[in-house]
Protein backbone atom coordinates (compact mmCIF):
# COMPACT_ATOMS: atom_id res chain seq x y z
CA UNK A 1 0.00 0.00 0.00
CA UNK A 2 1.32 3.43 -0.96
CA UNK A 3 2.36 5.83 1.78
CA UNK A 4 0.41 8.54 -0.09
CA UNK A 5 -3.06 7.69 -1.35
CA UNK A 6 -4.94 9.90 -3.82
CA UNK A 7 -8.58 9.62 -4.84
CA UNK A 8 -10.59 12.00 -7.01
CA UNK A 9 -14.37 12.22 -6.96
CA UNK A 10 -16.66 15.02 -8.14
CA UNK A 11 -13.67 17.31 -8.80
CA UNK A 12 -12.43 16.81 -5.21
CA UNK A 13 -9.05 15.17 -4.60
CA UNK A 14 -8.37 13.56 -1.24
CA UNK A 15 -4.71 13.02 -0.36
CA UNK A 16 -4.06 10.73 2.59
CA UNK A 17 -0.64 10.53 4.23
CA UNK A 18 -0.48 6.84 5.05
CA UNK A 19 2.26 5.93 7.52
CA UNK A 20 0.17 5.64 10.69
CA UNK A 21 2.76 3.38 12.34
CA UNK A 22 5.14 6.38 12.20
CA UNK A 23 2.48 9.00 12.98
CA UNK A 24 2.52 9.85 9.26
CA UNK A 25 6.07 11.18 9.48
CA UNK A 26 7.56 11.78 6.04
CA UNK A 27 10.45 9.60 4.95
CA UNK A 28 12.35 10.13 1.65
CA UNK A 29 10.10 7.77 -0.33
CA UNK A 30 6.96 9.45 0.98
CA UNK A 31 8.37 12.88 0.15
CA UNK A 32 8.75 11.88 -3.51
CA UNK A 33 5.13 10.69 -3.57
CA UNK A 34 3.92 13.92 -1.97
CA UNK A 35 5.77 15.96 -4.59
CA UNK A 36 4.03 13.89 -7.26
CA UNK A 37 0.68 14.49 -5.55
CA UNK A 38 1.18 18.26 -5.54
CA UNK A 39 2.12 18.13 -9.23
CA UNK A 40 -1.03 16.17 -10.01
CA UNK A 41 -3.25 18.64 -8.17
CA UNK A 42 -1.77 21.49 -10.17
CA UNK A 43 -1.89 19.71 -13.54
CA UNK A 44 -5.08 17.61 -13.43
CA UNK A 45 -7.99 19.63 -14.85
CA UNK A 46 -10.46 17.28 -13.19
CA UNK A 47 -9.28 18.43 -9.75
CA UNK A 48 -10.88 21.67 -8.56
CA UNK A 49 -10.35 21.34 -4.78
CA UNK A 50 -8.09 19.15 -2.64
CA UNK A 51 -8.32 17.79 0.90
CA UNK A 52 -5.16 16.68 2.73
CA UNK A 53 -5.39 14.47 5.80
CA UNK A 54 -3.52 11.74 7.66
CA UNK A 55 -4.27 8.06 8.10
CA UNK A 56 -5.58 6.91 11.47
CA UNK A 57 -6.91 9.00 14.33
CA UNK A 58 -3.65 10.01 16.05
CA UNK A 59 -1.71 12.10 13.60
CA UNK A 60 -2.07 14.35 10.56
CA UNK A 61 1.68 14.52 10.00
CA UNK A 62 4.64 14.86 12.35
CA UNK A 63 6.95 16.29 9.71
CA UNK A 64 10.14 14.64 8.53
CA UNK A 65 11.04 11.24 9.93
CA UNK A 66 14.15 12.25 11.86
CA UNK A 67 15.41 8.65 11.89
CA UNK A 68 15.53 8.64 8.10
CA UNK A 69 16.45 12.24 7.32
CA UNK A 70 19.83 12.77 8.93
CA UNK A 71 22.05 15.62 7.64
CA UNK A 72 23.14 14.97 4.04
CA UNK A 73 26.66 16.37 4.24
CA UNK A 74 25.92 19.04 1.65
CA UNK A 75 27.50 22.44 2.13
CA UNK A 76 25.37 25.48 2.93
CA UNK A 77 25.89 26.68 -0.63
CA UNK A 78 24.69 23.38 -2.08
CA UNK A 79 21.60 23.42 0.09
CA UNK A 80 20.73 26.98 -0.92
CA UNK A 81 21.82 27.05 -4.56
CA UNK A 82 22.36 23.45 -5.64
CA UNK A 83 20.36 21.42 -8.12
CA UNK A 84 18.22 19.93 -5.35
CA UNK A 85 17.78 23.08 -3.28
CA UNK A 86 14.47 22.98 -1.36
CA UNK A 87 13.78 19.45 -2.58
CA UNK A 88 13.91 18.25 1.00
CA UNK A 89 10.79 20.22 1.88
CA UNK A 90 7.65 18.12 1.72
CA UNK A 91 5.81 21.14 0.25
CA UNK A 92 8.60 22.33 -2.07
CA UNK A 93 6.34 22.27 -5.15
CA UNK A 94 2.97 22.88 -3.49
CA UNK A 95 2.12 25.96 -5.51
CA UNK A 96 -1.39 25.99 -6.92
CA UNK A 97 -4.35 28.31 -7.38
CA UNK A 98 -6.68 25.43 -6.54
CA UNK A 99 -8.04 25.56 -2.97
CA UNK A 100 -6.44 23.23 -0.42
CA UNK A 101 -8.15 22.08 2.78
CA UNK A 102 -6.15 20.58 5.66
CA UNK A 103 -8.21 18.11 7.69
CA UNK A 104 -5.97 17.78 10.74
CA UNK A 105 -6.54 14.57 12.66
CA UNK A 106 -4.28 14.64 15.70
CA UNK A 107 -0.64 15.77 15.65
CA UNK A 108 0.46 18.45 13.16
CA UNK A 109 4.07 18.96 14.15
CA UNK A 110 7.03 20.52 12.38
CA UNK A 111 6.71 19.98 8.66
CA UNK A 112 3.23 18.60 9.27
CA UNK A 113 2.11 21.93 10.67
CA UNK A 114 3.87 23.69 7.78
CA UNK A 115 1.85 21.54 5.38
CA UNK A 116 -1.35 22.59 7.16
CA UNK A 117 -0.23 26.24 6.98
CA UNK A 118 0.35 25.88 3.24
CA UNK A 119 -3.32 24.95 2.84
CA UNK A 120 -6.01 27.61 2.50
CA UNK A 121 -8.49 26.29 5.06
CA UNK A 122 -7.68 24.31 8.20
CA UNK A 123 -10.12 22.30 10.29
CA UNK A 124 -9.16 19.85 13.00
CA UNK A 125 -10.32 17.21 15.44
CA UNK A 126 -10.74 17.83 19.15
CA UNK A 127 -7.52 15.93 19.90
CA UNK A 128 -5.40 17.95 17.44
CA UNK A 129 -2.04 19.29 18.57
CA UNK A 130 -0.03 21.88 16.64
CA UNK A 131 3.64 22.76 17.07
CA UNK A 132 6.74 24.01 15.29
CA UNK A 133 9.27 22.40 17.64
CA UNK A 134 12.38 22.81 15.49
CA UNK A 135 14.16 25.04 18.02
CA UNK A 136 14.05 22.12 20.45
CA UNK A 137 16.32 20.07 18.18
CA UNK A 138 18.70 22.80 17.07
CA UNK A 139 16.93 23.76 13.89
CA UNK A 140 14.22 26.12 12.63
CA UNK A 141 11.19 25.80 10.35
CA UNK A 142 12.36 25.36 6.77
CA UNK A 143 9.10 25.11 4.81
CA UNK A 144 7.50 28.46 5.52
CA UNK A 145 6.46 28.00 9.14
CA UNK A 146 8.22 31.06 10.53
CA UNK A 147 6.93 33.15 7.61
CA UNK A 148 3.32 32.01 7.29
CA UNK A 149 2.40 31.67 10.96
CA UNK A 150 2.91 35.36 11.92
CA UNK A 151 0.87 36.35 8.86
CA UNK A 152 -2.04 34.06 9.72
CA UNK A 153 -2.36 34.62 13.47
CA UNK A 154 -1.31 37.36 15.89
CA UNK A 155 2.41 38.05 16.07
CA UNK A 156 2.64 37.42 19.81
CA UNK A 157 0.84 34.07 19.53
CA UNK A 158 3.06 33.12 16.59
CA UNK A 159 6.25 34.05 18.41
CA UNK A 160 5.12 32.11 21.46
CA UNK A 161 4.78 28.97 19.38
CA UNK A 162 7.92 29.52 17.30
CA UNK A 163 10.31 30.45 20.13
CA UNK A 164 9.16 27.89 22.70
CA UNK A 165 8.36 25.04 20.33
CA UNK A 166 5.41 24.30 22.62
CA UNK A 167 2.28 22.53 21.46
CA UNK A 168 -1.06 24.25 20.96
CA UNK A 169 -4.26 22.27 21.40
CA UNK A 170 -7.37 22.43 19.23
CA UNK A 171 -9.30 24.86 21.42
CA UNK A 172 -6.40 27.32 21.50
CA UNK A 173 -5.81 26.86 17.76
CA UNK A 174 -9.41 27.89 17.16
CA UNK A 175 -9.11 30.87 19.51
CA UNK A 176 -6.05 32.30 17.78
CA UNK A 177 -7.40 31.68 14.29
CA UNK A 178 -5.04 28.90 13.31
CA UNK A 179 -8.03 26.72 12.36
CA UNK A 180 -11.54 27.55 11.21
CA UNK A 181 -13.42 24.70 12.90
CA UNK A 182 -12.94 22.00 15.52
CA UNK A 183 -15.05 18.90 14.98
CA UNK A 184 -15.36 15.38 16.44
CA UNK A 185 -12.96 12.88 14.89
CA UNK A 186 -15.71 10.89 13.19
CA UNK A 187 -16.98 14.05 11.50
CA UNK A 188 -13.68 15.47 10.25
CA UNK A 189 -13.73 14.20 6.67
CA UNK A 190 -17.47 14.75 6.41
CA UNK A 191 -16.94 18.41 7.32
CA UNK A 192 -13.90 18.73 5.04
CA UNK A 193 -15.83 17.27 2.14
CA UNK A 194 -18.83 19.51 2.84
CA UNK A 195 -16.53 22.54 2.55
CA UNK A 196 -14.88 21.11 -0.55
CA UNK A 197 -18.25 20.47 -2.20
CA UNK A 198 -19.35 24.05 -1.50
CA UNK A 199 -16.17 25.30 -3.18
CA UNK A 200 -16.40 22.85 -6.09
CA UNK A 201 -19.96 24.00 -6.78
CA UNK A 202 -18.59 27.43 -7.69
CA UNK A 203 -16.98 28.52 -10.95
CA UNK A 204 -13.43 27.08 -10.81
CA UNK A 205 -11.71 29.98 -12.57
CA UNK A 206 -13.40 32.42 -10.20
CA UNK A 207 -12.29 30.38 -7.19
CA UNK A 208 -8.71 30.25 -8.44
CA UNK A 209 -8.70 33.96 -9.20
CA UNK A 210 -9.83 34.72 -5.65
CA UNK A 211 -7.14 32.49 -4.14
CA UNK A 212 -4.43 34.02 -6.34
CA UNK A 213 -5.61 37.53 -5.46
CA UNK A 214 -5.57 36.83 -1.73
CA UNK A 215 -2.10 35.28 -1.86
CA UNK A 216 -0.53 37.96 -4.03
CA UNK A 217 -2.48 40.84 -2.50
CA UNK A 218 -0.95 40.20 0.92
CA UNK A 219 2.39 41.47 -0.41
CA UNK A 220 1.05 44.47 -2.34
CA UNK A 221 0.21 48.02 -1.33
CA UNK A 222 -3.56 48.39 -1.08
CA UNK A 223 -3.96 50.57 -4.17
CA UNK A 224 -1.88 48.19 -6.28
CA UNK A 225 -3.81 45.16 -4.99
CA UNK A 226 -7.12 46.81 -5.90
CA UNK A 227 -5.84 47.46 -9.42
CA UNK A 228 -4.77 43.83 -9.82
CA UNK A 229 -8.11 42.66 -8.46
CA UNK A 230 -9.86 44.79 -11.09
CA UNK A 231 -7.69 43.22 -13.80
CA UNK A 232 -8.61 39.70 -12.71
CA UNK A 233 -12.27 40.75 -12.56
CA UNK A 234 -12.03 41.99 -16.16
CA UNK A 235 -10.39 38.74 -17.29
CA UNK A 236 -13.36 36.78 -15.94
CA UNK A 237 -15.97 39.23 -17.21
CA UNK A 238 -16.83 37.47 -20.48
CA UNK A 239 -15.89 33.94 -19.44
CA UNK A 240 -18.26 31.10 -20.30
CA UNK A 241 -18.79 30.35 -16.62
CA UNK A 242 -19.72 33.95 -15.76
CA UNK A 243 -22.29 33.95 -18.54
CA UNK A 244 -23.56 30.56 -17.41
CA UNK A 245 -23.85 31.80 -13.83
CA UNK A 246 -26.10 34.65 -14.89
CA UNK A 247 -28.22 32.45 -17.14
CA UNK A 248 -28.67 29.91 -14.36
CA UNK A 249 -29.66 32.65 -11.90
CA UNK A 250 -32.25 34.02 -14.33
CA UNK A 251 -33.59 30.54 -15.09
CA UNK A 252 -33.61 29.55 -11.39
CA UNK A 253 -31.46 26.47 -11.88
CA UNK A 254 -28.10 25.19 -10.72
CA UNK A 255 -25.24 26.45 -12.94
CA UNK A 256 -23.15 23.98 -14.88
CA UNK A 257 -19.62 25.36 -14.69
CA UNK A 258 -16.92 24.07 -17.02
CA UNK A 259 -13.87 26.06 -16.00
CA UNK A 260 -13.88 28.15 -19.17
Amino acid sequence: MSSVEITVEDHIATIVLNRPEALNAVDPDMRVLLHSAWDRIRQDDDIWVAIVTGSGDRSFCTGSDLKKTLPSGETAGQQLLGAHASAGSLIANLNTDKPMIAAVNGYALGGGMELALACDIRICTENAQFALPEVKVGSMPGAGGSVRLPRYIGRSDAMLMLLTGARTNAAEALRIGLVSKVVPADHLLVEARTIAQAIAANAPLSVRAVKRMVRQGEDMPLSHAIDVERTLFALLYNSDDRIEGRKAFAEKRKPQFKGR
